[in-house]
């Protein structure tokens, strides 16, 4: 018997992670990506696996908290598929009492069990904090990841299994029995995609600031987060919704740059940065749609908004599902792309 042969357009978190799993489903599988991976929207994430504080001070996300932690659940599993490292520290919240206290409250809305951190401890668990925070609201529900390495080892693992990669992108099917769209917020294929028009974009900028090493907790603050990578404290992000440009705003970076320095004074004295901007999809309800498309062979894997990492192996289960017929889960039906037919 021929394997089934599955073209995916997009090589970003969604795109990667259902190429892995369709290949370990005995698929064909060839990823066609015109652009290198880290310059996606994924490769320019925080990594922030963050259920919690997610459906907690996001409205897009607020009565989707148990679809978040089943896709946050998911990733032990390929943790260990990969050999990568899960940063399972937390998140913190620092800020005005009137923050901490809408951020415990929203966290224990959801069933969760959030812990104030006094000052003390504050010291040990983000080092460089500001010292005028004096208490913090910590939950150990939101996890994180390295992009670039998570990258990298899904590439690797998928290319073990025979996936292929084409620079370019993909006009279509490409010969495939099955098309993967997995394109973030690029409308390209909506000749076999229709769906697709019910995507808008949201363009994201973060700061990259070299504090030197930063090995505490991904820090909530009002305005902006702080998260550690190689080198120093990513600053971000805005959600500038219906912006689809990739062109540097200084002011939004300066006030990014100025909520970091509040929270850590050796943004301000650092030796430089790097800003940079990326483009997310979304649809009209928050949620991603992934599933089968209305054209025959046609999948979908797009408008994660800013869970993309954390619902990346979620949607792959539901992508391999739909080619193998398997079992899709109790969370395909929310995802379904159908969801949005008139």
């Amino acid at each position: 018997m021929s394997r089934i042969r599955i073209t995916v357009a997009g090589a970003g978190a969604m795109g990667l992670t259902a190429a892995l799993a369709l290949a370990e489903a005995g698929c064909e599988v060839t990823v066609f990506d015109p652009s290198a991976s880290l310059a996606s929207a994924s490769g320019m994430a925080a990594g922030m696996l963050a259920p919690a504080f997610e459906a907690a001070l996001d409205p897009e996300a607020r009565d989707h908290f148990d679809l978040l932690l089943a896709g946050r659940d998911l990733w032990p599993g390929l943790e260990a598929r990969l050999g990568i490292r899960l940063d399972r520290s937390g998140a913190l919240a620092v800020g005005s009492p009137a923050h901490l206290e809408r951020s415990d409250q929203a966290l224990r809305r959801l069933g969760l069990h959030p812990t104030g951190i006094p000052r003390g401890a504050l010291a040990d668990l983000a080092p460089g904090l500001a010292p005028g925070w004096t208490s913090g609201v910590l939950t150990r529900e939101d996890w994180r990841i390295d992009p670039a390495q998570a990258l990298a080892a899904l590439r690797a693992a998928a290319e073990a299994l025979g996936v292929t990669f084409q620079a370019r992108a993909a006009t279509g099917f490409e010969g495939a029995d099955r098309l993967v769209i997995a394109t973030g917020a690029a409308r390209d294929l909506g000749v076999v995609a229709p769906e697709l028009s019910r995507l808008h974009p949201i363009k994201g900028q973060l700061v990259r600031v070299m504090t030197g090493a930063y090995d505490g907790l991904v820090i909530r603050g009002e305005g902006a987060y702080a998260a550690p990578f190689a080198g120093g404290l990513t600053l971000g992000a805005t959600m500038e919704a219906g912006r689809d440009d990739l062109e540097i705003d200084p002011e939004r970076i300066a006030a990014l740059k100025a909520v970091g320095a509040g929270l850590f004074p050796a943004v301000a004295g650092a030796v430089g940065d790097i800003a940079q901007a990326g483009v997310r999809a979304a649809t009209p309800d928050g949620l991603p749609m992934v599933g089968r498309g209305r054209h025959h062979g046609v999948l979908l894997a797009v408008g994660a908004r800013r869970n993309g990492w954390l619902l990346a192996p979620l949607a792959a289960r539901i992508i391999a599902a739909c080619v193998t017929e398997g079992e899709a889960g109790p969370y395909a039906g929310r995802l379904d792309p159908a969801r949005f037919s008139a």
